[in-house]
């Protein structure tokens, strides 16, 4: 006799993230997926990473296996703000960072800081299914500005404010990845982030800035961040050393106003007590040995070759959809010429043997249903030749059945 489980009212709006049910397709023979975001593991710094292993247990053994301290690691932190202020301009006080379990932690934590539920947001559209998962574990509701080559489009964003103002539903923030967007791979101008800034400060409203890819330029001119250029003290970053050392230790950090931070520990607490000390030991020894420097180029290099074959394939098999050509980062947004829905369309691509992500995961509500996320960061160069041949095959045939 088993019990009949009463569940809570909280997870009514939780739902499996595409991309996790997608794994059970990929474990088919013969299967090529451009679904998942993940970092290639030829990119992980393995070697580096055992001998900072090695020091960590002759030199820190009795508090990197301890637990630490809510709000992060004070040396991790003082080797971020070095790292931060070479490396975007951000120039910030330890007082105003957090370490993170990762940054998913994060985005569930500040949706549950800013707002309550029932409550409304103003996403990118489409955005990070991270960000829609933290929002629907929130009974948060939220209203997409739509991108487009240059990023969100900021001139439609004080309308769309006005609009909800006018509703009585005033947002409670701004969530963008202005740079190498997830999914769509596009950066967001420097005029626009200016606007944005003035257009949010302008009504009040906090801004959440997410860049876990900014590193990862292959072309094109670095542009500020939002944080660097904030002059009102409105935005809130997000940022992660998943993709620049690796994603399995989970270490992000969250750059904050100190009384937005006191919240955030206080919530932290009954997370996780703390992020993990060893992971923390591990990053901070990292940056602090300069491996952070030589590491990145050498995946920019990586990365920057599979984007390159990827634009290349699509660009001599695909004729029936456009796409995006990211300048960094890990994914491009290809959307159908033909009104198609790609989620039906994807029973007929695992039978090709080439699995994606449907563009209609990266919005809470109204997708665009013919569009898919392309990533080009993990399979190797032969399988995105293959599975760039696959798609366009796979959409030709579902055209085709489509007139008949």
């Amino acid at each position: 006799m088993f019990m009949n489980f009463e569940f809570s009212e909280n997870l009514k709006n939780v739902k499996s993230s595409e991309i996790r049910d997608l794994l059970k397709y990929t474990q088919m023979p013969g299967m090529i997926s451009f679904g998942g975001g993940l970092p290639n593991p030829e990119s992980f710094p393995s070697h580096e990473i055992q001998e900072i292993l090695e020091d960590i247990m002759k030199n820190y053994a009795s508090s990197a296996l301890q637990y630490g301290q809510t709000d992060g690691l004070p040396l991790l932190k003082e080797q971020l703000k070095s790292y931060l202020s070479k490396d975007e301009n951000i120039n910030i006080e330890t007082d105003e960072m957090m370490v993170t379990t990762g940054s998913q932690q994060a985005l569930y934590a500040l949706a549950k800081i800013f707002a309550n539920p029932g409550d409304y947001v103003i996403t990118e559209g489409p955005t990070y299914v991270g960000m829609i998962a933290a929002l629907n574990a929130n009974s948060v509701n939220s209203v997409s500005i739509p991108l487009d080559e240059n990023g969100m489009k900021v001139d439609l964003l004080d309308d769309k404010i006005k609009e909800l103002k006018s509703k009585g539903k005033k947002p409670k923030f701004i969530y963008t990845i202005p740079t190498f967007q997830n999914p769509a791979g596009y950066t967001m101008t420097l005029d626009r982030r200016k606007e944005l800034l003035d257009v949010a400060n302008d009504n009040s409203i906090p801004v959440i800035e997410d860049n876990p890819y900014g590193d990862l330029r292959y072309s094109g001119s670095k542009i500020q961040s939002l944080k660097a250029i904030d002059n009102y003290g409105i935005v809130t970053y997000l940022g992660t050393l998943s993709k620049v050392m690796a994603p399995g230790l989970r270490t992000g950090y969250t750059l904050s106003q100190p009384e937005v931070l006191q919240k955030f520990n206080l919530l932290k607490q009954s997370l996780d007590l703390a992020s993990d000390s060893l992971s923390q030991y591990i990053a901070y020894e990292y940056i602090k040995k300069g491996i952070i420097y030589t590491q990145i180029p050498k995946t920019i290099e990586l990365y920057r070759k599979k984007r390159d074959i990827m634009l290349e394939s699509l660009d001599e098999e695909m004729q029936n959809a456009t796409w995006s050509r990211p300048d960094g980062g890990m994914f491009l947004w290809l959307k159908l010429k033909e009104n198609m829905d790609t989620k039906k369309m994807l029973k007929r691509a695992i039978e090709n043997r080439i699995a994606y992500i449907t563009g209609s995961a990266f919005y809470q509500n109204n997708p665009e249903i013919n569009t898919i996320r392309l990533n080009f960061t993990y399979s190797s160069d032969n399988d995105i030749k293959e599975g760039v041949k696959r798609l366009a095959k796979t959409i030709n045939e579902e055209i085709r059945n489509n007139k008949n």
